[in-house]
């Protein structure tokens, strides 16, 4: 049997935990499979709220929709039934989220049976190495699937990277027309714009306030940018208001302004704007990676500290040549204690150019293993022509 595999049906399913991590890493992959690969994509969401947020497109109330091509459907329980002969070439759970009972079966009923992979998460651990592309097999329904982990080096599975950023970012930040003209869109302008630039993305328990003071004693002139619904409860403290979109105040040295939610691609304008970028959970953390600025990451908190082992095992590979990002970033962690933020961000600070060198090697020697979605599909290739071959 000879089937023609250069441009598969796919489906992934999201359930949307992290609020936009989640849905922002399933929206960039169905896009670039289906923009750049011709793949037909059908993404399954359970929380078309938080997507719309990131793609203002999305239309909550449709059970079914088609935005830049992509099939979106709100994945609403694990019920329903679901026939063979609709099921797609490949399906991918995206961090092990459960498939319906019923499409398991549909999938087990196909012929050829879809090519069923596990979408990890990214992390720096070495164990991972040793598990991307492992097969699990599902004696109950004689299928296999498969886990796939993103990741850094060529023994994992890259990162997602879709055609052309890398000359958008550079055209962008050599054009300082184009970067006031964006930031003046939040009322950042060109005066303001003289001191630092920074973007605030992080969980709650982040220690905000202290990094106020610290911007606020400051000697440099700070401009902080933190999108409506970004730690509310310091960002009003600060502002004396309610932290909605287009809020300001000046304090000292430090402007803080609200943004509204922004759309993907102004997201990485933004990141791309910035001195340096405050960033969460994995979709922003890879964003700022690719903008090469500096950047302090907020990993997403786990159980009993795990999340620490995970931030360690990064910072090991990224800052192991700049050891005050790894102390500011392992305090704003929580990972070790950081008495005298001040300390801390001077300290840090004063690395910033070395940095910011330092950033664009890294990404320079992460985009030499190749995106992600190419690698995907090379593996999804390499599975069905094995699957082929036993037929």
């Amino acid at each position: 049997m000879s089937l023609s595999f250069s441009a598969p049906s796919l489906a992934i399913f999201c359930k949307v935990i992290d609020n936009y991590g989640d849905i922002g890493i399933c929206w960039r992959l169905a896009r670039q499979l289906c923009l750049e690969h011709g793949v037909a994509v059908t993404l399954w969401v359970d929380d078309l709220v938080s997507f719309r947020r990131i793609c203002p497109e999305v239309d909550p109330a449709a059970a079914q929709q088609v935005i830049l091509g992509v099939t979106v459907r709100h994945w609403q329980d694990q019920d329903g039934q679901f026939d063979p002969r609709d099921m797609p070439d490949v399906v991918i759970e995206f961090f092990g989220c459960e498939l319906p009972p019923d499409y398991q079966q549909a999938m087990a009923a196909r012929t050829p049976r879809p090519v069923w992979l596990n979408y990890e998460g990214l992390t720096a651990e070495d164990w991972v190495e040793g598990c991307h592309r492992l097969p699990s097999m599902q004696p109950r329904l004689r299928l296999t699937k498969y886990f796939y982990f993103p990741g850094f080096n060529a023994r994992t599975g890259g990162l997602l990277h879709e055609a052309g950023l890398e000359a958008r970012r550079h055209a962008f930040q050599h054009d300082p027309a184009a970067v006031t003209a964006f930031l003046g869109r939040f009322g950042v302008t060109t005066t303001a714009a003289a001191g630092r630039k920074v973007s605030l993305f992080c969980y709650p328990d982040a220690p905000v306030t202290a990094l106020f003071e610290t911007w606020r004693r400051s000697t440099t002139p700070t401009v902080c940018l933190v999108p409506e619904g970004v730690a509310p409860e310091q960002v009003a403290a600060f502002l004396g208001a309610a932290p909605v979109a287009g809020a300001s105040a000046n304090h000292g040295r430090l402007t803080v302004r609200v943004l509204p939610f922004l759309p993907q691609a102004d997201y990485d304008l933004l990141l791309w704007a910035c001195d340096v970028n405050f960033v969460r959970g994995e979709d922003s953390w890879v964003r700022a990676q690719w903008a090469g600025r500096p950047f302090v990451w907020h990993i997403y908190p786990q159980d009993e500290n795990l999340h620490h082992k995970k931030l360690r095992a990064f910072l090991a590979l990224y800052a192991r040549q700049a050891p005050a990002l790894t102390a500011y970033m392992l305090g704003w962690n929580g990972a070790q204690t950081m008495d005298d933020h001040d300390a801390a961000w001077n300290a840090l600070d004063s690395a910033l150019p070395a940095i910011a060198a330092q950033a664009d090697a890294w990404r320079e020697s992460v985009l030499a293993q190749g995106d992600l979605v190419t690698q995907l599909l090379d593996f999804v290739r390499d599975l069905r022509f094995a699957q082929e071959n036993r037929v």
